[in-house]
């Protein structure tokens, strides 16, 4: 079942502050938690993309909740922290976000297999531009294995992320 979008004249919940600061929220706790260390060989390049997952649900959903400068920020924050080359993940972000929000009026009110299918395309396209970007920063065809693997744990675990955030966006900004 897909959430729907209302305005936030309908919902008076969402004038309140707090609930209005939810998208953003939750795309630093997915940053945070794809920060997080696991003691596992090349975990951080093996890492599912979370904020991609947040993203994808709030530009969808509610995209006037978490604007472009937000996520420039967390971008720059994330590369930062883990070490990344300053700039590609804020340019991820921004890009994912227009391609989204092109497509937006497609995905709002569908079935969840269509908005699946949707991010499987979108964390497709993103993993392809980051191994680019990354073999053409290191100067060598490097092997797209990681990013393929990627690709399919950030696929595999959207619903579980999807199910979280409906139910989080439920709950703090009205039914849907």
């Amino acid at each position: 079942m897909a959430l729907r979008t209302e305005n936030a004249a309908a919902n008076p919940q969402i004038g309140h502050r707090p609930a209005r600061l939810l998208p953003l929220l939750t795309m630093l706790v997915a940053t945070v938690v794809s920060l997080a260390p696991v003691p596992l060989p090349g975990w951080p390049e093996l890492t599912p993309a979370f904020a991609l997952m947040a993203l994808y649900h709030w530009t969808i959903y509610r995209p006037d909740l978490l604007p472009p400068v937000a996520l420039f920020a967390i971008g720059v924050g994330f590369d930062l922290l883990s070490g990344g080359v300053p700039g590609v993940t804020p340019l991820l972000l921004l890009l994912s976000r227009a391609a989204v929000l092109s497509c937006r009026r497609r995905f709002v009110n569908r079935g969840f297999a269509f908005v699946w299918a949707g991010f499987a395309i979108l964390t497709g396209a993103a993993m392809f531009g980051l191994w680019g970007l990354d073999s053409l920063l290191a100067w060598r065809l490097s092997s797209p294995n990681a990013s393929v693997f990627r690709a399919a744990v950030t696929v595999a675990l959207f619903p579980i992320a999807s199910f979280v955030l409906g139910r989080s966006q439920h709950a703090f900004l009205g039914p849907a």
